[in-house]
């Protein structure tokens, strides 16, 4: 019965973490089907990953106070409803909300899965080896989000990569409700004026950056102000500023946002540029993408065991330099260049991601007090999601049309230098605030 349990948990975070990445190689054939702008399609993308990161640790929360057995069955209706309509969307602002509501069930889902799992498995060894097959799931959904979507745009149009959901969905929700038994619900309350502005502080930032209107970037600005108040004053925060005191939470959370601005925002200008600047078919653009994906899940066990001996300092120093050096290669790019010429990019970049995640994630969690260990996981797995969201406004700010194949060019060049540059400085950021092997053993062992 605990495995079942297992793999229907691991069911639900797969959805959530497929549904980042599968849109992106649908992106040019939606886009001209609903006749779509450039940021109506980052919109697409970061309608789903803003909405999720802002309500991450409130759907921890509410599954604390309600029961997460509960809040994993909502997110579960949540995210099929959003998905059945997502795949009739007949506009481009259909689907963005479609996707903005998908994001609110992975955001119940998310927290709900390891939480469930947590309880069911309740040593500290099983425990371990169940959230471990739970992250190569989540490992694995990334390379199958773009190869997935790939061949069901090629096979039969961009809507099957959304209706796929709803039976996976509504198996995972019976299963569910079967398996999991009904857990203890824990006094305390929601602390919903921190989820309003963050995800107003977040909203807005993206909108500012895709829009170019600096009205929405005042605020962002004000939002942000006010979330750090409400948080303060707060008796149950959502996110527990305390937990940022430690030089190395505060430092492994600024490299983690790096990490995933830089990652999922090279994911969709690299897939506009396979599509509609070398003219590669969706299958095509898919396969043409498993080198950024499959390193990464190879090389993220090892440095699991990389990081229990030698601590997190060397992975995260590592892969932020080999990222770094892999987008200084975008400057290569221009006419008459093809894949050869991104391919060591792709394969470079996922190596110094592979080193980095489970390094990074060790680090962030590291300091926080044992009945703490669970939130510090959100607040990173929430820095990630907001680093993406506003990767992909960014990244497709900069790079501007695929059409225009010089301007686009140009803007990989821009992406490159100054994506080389936020890595090298979030290395010289780690190297004075993650420790090294003096405490790293005993670190990987709390985590």
């Amino acid at each position: 019965m605990r495995t079942a349990i297992l793999f229907t948990m691991c069911a639900g975070m797969f959805l959530v973490q497929l549904d980042v990445t599968v849109v992106n190689v649908a992106l040019p054939t939606l886009g001209g089907e609903l006749h779509a702008t450039l940021p109506q399609l980052q919109w697409v993308v970061v309608g789903y990953s803003v909405v999720l990161a802002a309500l991450l640790l409130t759907g921890g929360a509410l599954g604390d106070v309600l029961g997460h057995r509960g809040v994993v069955l909502a997110g579960l209706g949540v995210f099929g409803a959003a998905s059945a309509g997502c795949g009739l969307a007949e506009s481009a602002g259909w689907l963005v909300a479609g996707r903005a509501v998908q994001g609110v069930g992975a955001a119940l889902l998310l927290p709900g899965t390891m939480a469930v799992l947590t309880g069911t498995f309740p040593g500290r060894e099983e425990r371990a080896k169940a959230l471990g097959v739970w992250a190569g799931v989540s490992a694995l959904a990334l390379p199958s989000g773009p190869l997935l979507g790939g061949l069901l745009v090629q096979a039969a149009g961009w809507r099957p990569v959304f209706w796929l959901n709803v039976p996976i969905v509504a198996a995972a929700a019976v299963a569910t409700r079967r398996l999991v038994p009904r857990d203890v619900r824990k006094p305390g309350r929601v602390d919903l004026p921190g989820a309003a502005t963050a995800a107003l502080a977040l909203g807005s930032g993206v909108y500012a950056v895709i829009a170019k209107t600096p009205w929405a970037g005042l605020v962002a600005a004000v939002a942000t102000a006010a979330f750090v108040i409400v948080e303060t004053r707060s008796a149950e925060p959502m996110l527990p500023l305390p937990l940022l005191r430690s030089r190395q939470t505060a430092g492994a959370n600024l490299v983690s946002a790096a990490m995933n601005f830089v990652g999922l925002g090279s994911v969709l200008v690299f897939t506009l540029y396979l599509q509609d600047v070398l003219g590669a078919h969706p299958i095509a653009a898919a396969i043409a993408l498993l080198p950024m994906f499959l390193p990464l899940v190879l090389v993220s066990p090892v440095t699991g065991r990389l990081t229990a001996r030698f601590g997190p300092r060397p992975q995260i120093l590592a892969g932020l330099l080999l990222g770094a050096a892999a987008m200084l290669n975008l400057l290569r790019i221009g006419p008459g260049t093809g894949y050869g010429t991104l391919l060591p990019t792709l394969l470079v970049l996922s190596v110094g991601m592979g080193l980095l995640t489970a390094a990074v994630v060790t680090a962030a969690v590291a300091d926080a007090p044992g009945e703490r260990a669970g939130i510090a996981g959100g607040v990173n797995n929430a820095a990630r999601q907001a680093g993406g969201a506003l990767g992909v406004a960014v990244f497709g700010a900069v790079a501007g049309e695929p059409a225009v194949r010089g301007a686009f060019e140009h803007g990989l060049h821009v992406l490159g230098f100054v994506s080389a540059g936020l890595w090298a400085a979030a290395a010289a950021l780690a190297a004075v605030t993650v420790r090294g092997r003096d405490r790293g053993k005993r670190l990987a062992r709390v985590s």
